[in-house]
């Protein structure tokens, strides 16, 4: 389970990573909770969740092509510490009593477009800290990693904002990012990569077309995209649940916050626990209705700890299916294109999430909160119905694309030879 800790490198990382995100979690409470504190308002609190992650739809294309073409560890050195700048911003506001909606939606969409340069250098960054062999383990314990940071911050966060206020947390998470720049200027990792050629635009332009004729990662990158614009807005719905329905209040908002991180730890360290990557296009799918289910059941519940046990299991069924859909892009996508193919994975994930938000926090005005996740939990399953249509034809052509790696010299993760990539 625990084998990509072998790699110095990635000690580093994880250690500064576990640290950091402890705090942007945090944040992300303490955020969600200051707007809803000074607005009441979901639309709001949709329009924020816009702001903060559209950027990496728009953006994130140029930050994989840099990706591909910069030494990744510098790029992440410099998104880090950018990122921190911005969180020290909004808890010196915050704190002097000077904060203001617009504000936070600046600073957000600030964050949001640093993101689009982060996430694509970070994820194609992994493979360089551990190597193919073990690249699934590593996604897995970098989930393990950013769930479990998932119980603790909001636990914090709900404690902290109701005893002293947002702003603290929003410093506690700028000084935890000091953690995790130290670990990357400490690493040692070889200059490696390939320069592409041709112009930025034909870069970007074929990282889309590589995407856009390989089945397997396209069918993944579609249902990942179909969860993140209809299911995972739900996170931005949870103020008004934990305050009108359930009536637990900011402490409530981190109790249920850290349940669905608890259940999305587990997720992680299953995966983790993997020899590796046999059978993931069947947990795609299977993760994918189970969220849905989950997150419906979780709609219909007014009782504050049967919410808080329900969310369990969606965070574990949305882990296990983000965690897997990772895990099988990387091992079907060549090191020279890493970087732009994760960038649209980053759109997919984080991108459509805004525009999920913007929809919900919308339809959560007129039709109640409740109503609108009960649908969204709806619509996953079938999603993954679709899914799981197509999975005997993307089996196939895994397997071509496995061959390929291998002929090209790429060392084949473990169990990935021969017919090792059923689905079944």
């Amino acid at each position: 389970m625990l084998r990509s800790l072998r790699h110095r490198n990635f000690q580093l990382f994880f250690a500064g990573q576990l640290i950091s995100l402890i705090g942007t979690w945090m944040q992300n409470v303490a955020q969600a909770w200051l707007v809803y504190r000074l607005t009441g308002s979901a639309v709001l609190l949709g329009v924020i969740g816009f702001a903060n992650q559209i950027p990496v739809f728009l953006i994130a294309p140029i930050g994989g092509a840099l990706a591909d073409r910069y030494k990744r560890q510098h790029i992440v050195i410099c998104t880090q510490t950018v990122s921190m700048l911005l969180a020290f911003v909004l808890g010196w506001l915050t704190l002097a009593g000077k904060v203001q909606v617009w504000q936070i939606g600046v600073l957000a969409a600030a964050l949001g477009t640093v993101n689009a340069f982060d996430i694509p250098a970070r994820q194609s960054f992994i493979v360089e800290m551990v190597g193919r062999e073990d690249l699934p383990n590593a996604i897995a314990l970098n989930s393990s990693m950013f769930n479990g940071a998932r119980i603790i911050g909001p636990a914090i966060a709900g404690v902290l904002v109701a005893a002293i206020g947002e702003g603290w947390c929003f410093l506690a998470n700028a000084i935890s990012y000091i953690a995790v720049i130290v670990g990357l200027f400490l690493m040692r990792v070889p200059r490696n990569l390939q320069k592409p050629v041709g112009s930025a635009i034909e870069r970007i332009r074929e990282g889309f077309q590589y995407v856009g004729r390989t089945l397997p990662i396209r069918n993944i990158l579609f249902l990942l995209g179909t969860v993140s614009l209809l299911g995972m807005p739900f996170a931005v719905l949870m103020p008004i649940f934990a305050d009108r329905i359930l009536h637990g209040g900011a402490k409530g908002l981190g109790i249920l916050m850290g349940g669905s991180g608890v259940g999305a730890c587990a997720g992680a360290l299953t995966l983790a626990a993997r020899g590796g990557i046999k059978g993931l296009g069947r947990w795609v799918m299977l993760s994918c209705a189970g969220f849905g289910v989950s997150l419906a059941l979780f709609s219909l519940s007014r009782i504050f700890w049967l919410s808080v046990a329900l969310l369990v299991p969606v965070g574990y069924c949305m882990m296990v299916q983000m965690a897997s859909s990772n895990t099988l892009i990387q091992t079907f996508t060549p090191d020279y294109i890493r970087g732009r193919v994760m960038a649209v994975y980053s759109m997919m994930f984080m991108g459509m999430a805004p525009l999920g938000s913007l929809l919900a926090g919308s339809l959560a005005h007129r039709l109640g909160a409740d109503n609108v996740v009960f649908g969204s939990g709806i619509a996953c399953v079938i999603a993954a119905a679709v899914f799981g249509r197509g999975l005997p034809r993307l089996r196939v052509e895994a397997r071509k694309l496995i061959v390929a790696e291998e002929m090209v010299g790429g060392d084949p993760v473990q169990e990935m030879s021969g017919t090792g990539i059923e689905t079944e």
